[in-house]
């Protein structure tokens, strides 16, 4: 069962998921950590007493009657992989980008992350904002140099993500940081699912819709560099820890590439759905 993020009033509070409602922990171990990225730091001690949380216990609150908020919103990394779909590099291709012949790699620093339902703010200084449904793998153990035949131990679980992407900014200069890191640019959720959860992480659809209109159709079984292959990777040249998030890629689709291109408007509504770890759904607004 997921790991949510939840608030009725104003304090943020852990729930575990069952279905169309929600065990709040606290009240049934106050001892639990009081945040995701803290329930992974604690290791097994703590997912020993999540797994022992039972429907039964508790009074159920139902998700309508909750806010859900981004399950990690202070991971000491936010890293996201470019062109690590082929179909979503055949169309970068038709607008002068080249091939990578390695990973690449770029930062969405962590004051972009916004929660799952929360608006997405279009800035005043660009009118080509877009969007990339995209898987987010959160590591869930300290390490480094892992082999990528054992990188799936590392793994605390998944997210649903959209790298919003301020394409004016991100094509004026070859690091594309400041283009993929607005605030409200990097929504996740809805919440946590646990790594053991789900059977096959490279067998997930994803698909974007924008104000009901599917945008993206992918499947993690597209990924050019796995999951796998991306973190060991990435744990050559840095200690990833507990709750940094790996944006894995987006599949073809997007605005930027579309004939005509069409970037998104405020009221317009992105929605980022994959099978077996829901939706996130955000509003664009103007910049007030």
């Amino acid at each position: 069962m997921p790991l949510a993020a939840y608030s009725t009033t104003g304090e943020i509070r852990l729930g575990k998921v069952f279905g169309d409602h929600l065990i709040d922990i606290a009240a049934i171990d106050p001892a639990f950590p009081g945040t995701i990225k803290a329930f992974l730091e604690a290791g097994e001690s703590a997912r020993a007493a999540f797994d022992r949380i039972t429907k039964a216990d508790g009074t159920p609150i139902p998700l309508r009657d909750v806010t859900l908020h981004a399950p990690i919103p202070d991971p000491e990394k936010y890293l996201a992989i470019g062109l690590n779909y082929a179909d979503h590099g055949a169309e970068a291709g038709k607008l002068g980008m080249a091939t990578p012949e390695y990973q690449i790699w770029f930062n969405k620093q962590v004051s972009c992350i916004t929660g799952p339902y929360s608006d997405v703010v279009a800035p005043r200084v660009s009118d080509k904002v877009d969007y990339e449904g995209e898987l987010a793998v959160v590591i869930g153990k300290t390490c480094r140099n892992v082999p990528a035949d054992r990188a799936r131990e590392v793994i605390g679980g998944y997210m649903v993500a959209n790298d919003v992407s301020a394409r004016d900014w991100q094509f004026r200069t070859t690091t594309i940081t400041l283009g993929k890191s607005f605030d409200t640019h990097g929504p996740t959720g809805p919440w946590l699912t646990l790594d053991h959860e789900i059977a096959d992480p490279h067998a997930l659809n994803l698909r974007t819709h924008v104000n009901g209109e599917e945008r993206q159709h992918g499947s993690t079984a597209e990924l050019i560099h796995d999951i796998y292959e991306q973190i060991a990777y990435l744990s050559q040249v840095m200690t990833l820890k507990p709750g940094d998030i790996l944006a894995t890629g987006t599949p073809a689709g997007v605005g930027v590439a579309r004939d005509p291109q069409v970037f998104l408007q405020p009221g317009d509504v992105v929605r980022v759905e994959i099978d077996g770890l829901g939706h996130i759904e955000n509003t664009i607004t103007a910049e007030g």
